[in-house]
C-alpha cells in the first residue's frame, strides 16, 4: 500500500461505517425480546465483535477490488448493492419489526455477496475470499431470520 491508497481506503471504511451506524440506530427492543428464537440464536454480545471483523473485511474487499481494477466495475457495483441491503436489513427487522421483509432483504444481500465473490475473483481473489466469512455469517443470520419469521407470524 502506498500513500495514494490512504484516501480511497478511508472512503471504503467510511462507507462501511455509515452502514454500521445506520444499523446501530435500530437495536433489539421489547418486541424482539418477546419473540420465539431458535436454539442456535447466539447471545447478544456476540454480534458486535463478529460485525466489527466482518465490516473490516468488507471495507478491505471493496478497496482491493477498486485498487486492482482502478475503476468502477461490476464487482464494485455489487459491493455497493450489498452495503445497501446490509444497512436496510436492520431497519426492516428491528425498526419496522418485519421479519418477512427482512428475510427478503437478507436473501438479496446473500445474492449480492455471492455475486461479488464470483465477480471479484477475476480482479482480486483476496477480496473474494474476504467475503467468505461474511457469506457464512449471512447464511447463519438468514437461518435465524427464517426461523423467527416462521415461529412468530402470529405476533
Amino acid at each position: 500500500m502506498n500513500r495514494t491508497d490512504v484516501v480511497p481506503l478511508a472512503i471504503f471504511f467510511v462507507l462501511v461505517a455509515a452502514a454500521a451506524f445506520t444499523g446501530s440506530r435500530f437495536m433489539p427492543d421489547v418486541w424482539y425480546r418477546s419473540l420465539s428464537k431458535p436454539p442456535w440464536n447466539p447471545p447478544d454480545w456476540v454480534f458486535a465483535p463478529v460485525w466489527t471483523v466482518l465490516y473490516v473485511l468488507i471495507a478491505l474487499a471493496g478497496f482491493l477490488v477498486w485498487k486492482s481494477a482502478g475503476r468502477v466495475n461490476a464487482a464494485l457495483v455489487l459491493w455497493v448493492a450489498q452495503m445497501i441491503f446490509n444497512a436496510l436489513w436492520t431497519w426492516l427487522f428491528f425498526g419496522r419489526c418485519d421479519p418477512a421483509l427482512a428475510l427478503a432483504d437478507i436473501a438479496m444481500l446473500l445474492v449480492c455477496i455471492v455475486a461479488f465473490m464470483v465477480v471479484a475473483r477475476a480482479t482480486s481473489p483476496t477480496a473474494s475470499w474476504f467475503f467468505a466469512p461474511y457469506a457464512a455469517w449471512v447464511i447463519y443470520a438468514s437461518s435465524l431470520n427464517l426461523w423467527i419469521w416462521l415461529k412468530n407470524r402470529h405476533v
